[in-house]
């Protein structure tokens, strides 16, 4: 995810925290590249889904993760191992 396809991926994911149900779980476990404009998007997509009173969990893999750590975002980001976590956490919410 990078500055050319971030703003069709945050007008999407945006639309779906609009409309959609209350809870997401965004699975990019299989993105290898996330640069400062994609974790802006996600960043602005989490507050987005906190205004809405809904959770935002991201489904990532050892290089998503690697970058968000880097800018200190993981906990913020609520990042997950894997999507079965990702339900358990919203579950448990």
């Amino acid at each position: 995810m990078d500055a050319f396809s971030e703003p069709a991926f945050r007008k999407v994911v945006g639309k779906f925290i609009e409309d959609g149900p209350k809870n997401i779980i965004l699975d990019l476990s299989k993105i290898d590249f996330v640069d400062s404009s994609g974790l802006g998007a996600l960043v602005q997509l989490a507050k987005k889904a906190q205004t809405a009173e809904g959770t935002f969990q991201i489904v990532t893999n050892p290089r998503v993760t690697q970058t968000v750590k880097l800018v200190r975002l993981e906990q913020f980001l609520a990042l997950q191992p894997s999507v079965d976590d990702a339900i358990q956490n919203v579950k448990s919410t």
